[in-house]
């Protein structure tokens, strides 16, 4: 890891959005501060301070900012949509802006404030199979996987599976087998998706490198995406996740989501803590 950018420890913000909770880094002037070490071991929610991912804010030359995602086991995510909009409302309440451009390896992607809620454009939907990425050339929309999957790229990899009632799914035990299949080469998040309307879904998700989660802003897109294309649902859809509530917006420019978010705490990592990982 880079050098500490005090003789006291590092600080650190505490968020989450409906749920999926992050440890987040503001580290604008100086260098990025995180490895896969440190990711792991905050990431643990009994040694360290827990999370489902971690974001690190780093200065930018292409968009306002630079955003680099971790996963809890220490792996790198490609996307988070809850984070973005965590760490979107964490400038938009510094004041003087109400848009913003935020840079991560999944593209520049925008957020807004209107009336007081922050909106994350994540982007359009990867559909090419070397792109979501899947192992070789099959139909996506119906993954050779029983359940009969749909595969999404957000960021991330994603299979949306449809089900008659979400709340009967073992979700770790499925999702665990199907995040490591061959068929993903980069694993995948998991999603079980209950239709309930044309605009409402109620949705489980299982996230690669870190478990069940109470959201996960991607898969959340994944999900709307793959219900348009299978013809279940219109383009803005409610849905229903373990933490609350998320509203998607599938437009000509991309998927938009919006949803709460909440500033937990502020802490600083102890000197002792960052020397022992």
């Amino acid at each position: 890891m880079s050098a500490l950018p005090t003789d006291t420890g590092l600080p650190f913000m505490k968020w989450h959005g409906a749920g999926n909770d992050f440890v987040i880094f503001d580290s604008r002037g100086r260098e990025a501060v995180t490895s896969e070490a440190l990711a792991r071991a905050l990431g643990d929610r009994h040694r360290g301070v827990g999370f489902d991912q971690l974001a690190e804010i780093r200065d930018s030359d292409a968009a306002d900012i630079d955003l680099d995602f971790w996963n809890s086991d220490g792996s790198r995510a490609g996307a988070c949509g809850n984070a973005t909009r965590c760490v979107a409302r964490y400038l938009f309440d510094e004041g003087g802006r109400d848009r913003l451009t935020i840079r991560t390896t999944r593209g520049v992607l925008e957020a807004r404030l209107v009336d007081g809620e922050v909106h994350v454009n994540m982007g359009q939907p990867q559909t090419a199979w070397d792109e979501i990425p899947l192992a070789g050339d099959v139909d996506r929309l119906h993954l050779p996987l029983e359940g009969d999957p749909v595969g999404v790229g957000m960021g991330n990899p994603h299979a949306v599976f449809f089900v008659e009632d979400a709340e009967a799914i073992d979700v770790a035990g499925r999702g665990r087998e199907v995040e490591t299949d061959p068929l993903f080469p980069e694993r995948t998040n998991v999603e079980f998706a209950q239709v309930r309307g044309r605009d409402e879904i109620r949705m489980r998700v299982w996230e690669r490198g870190t478990g069940i989660t109470l959201a996960c802003g991607s898969g959340a897109c994944a999900t709307a995406v793959a219900a348009v294309e299978r013809g279940l649902t219109d383009r803005t859809v409610r849905m229903e996740v373990d933490g609350g509530w998320l509203t998607l917006d599938w437009r000509e420019d991309g998927v938009w989501m919006t949803g709460p978010t909440a500033h937990v705490f502020d802490a600083t990592l102890t000197r002792a803590f960052l020397e022992s990982v």
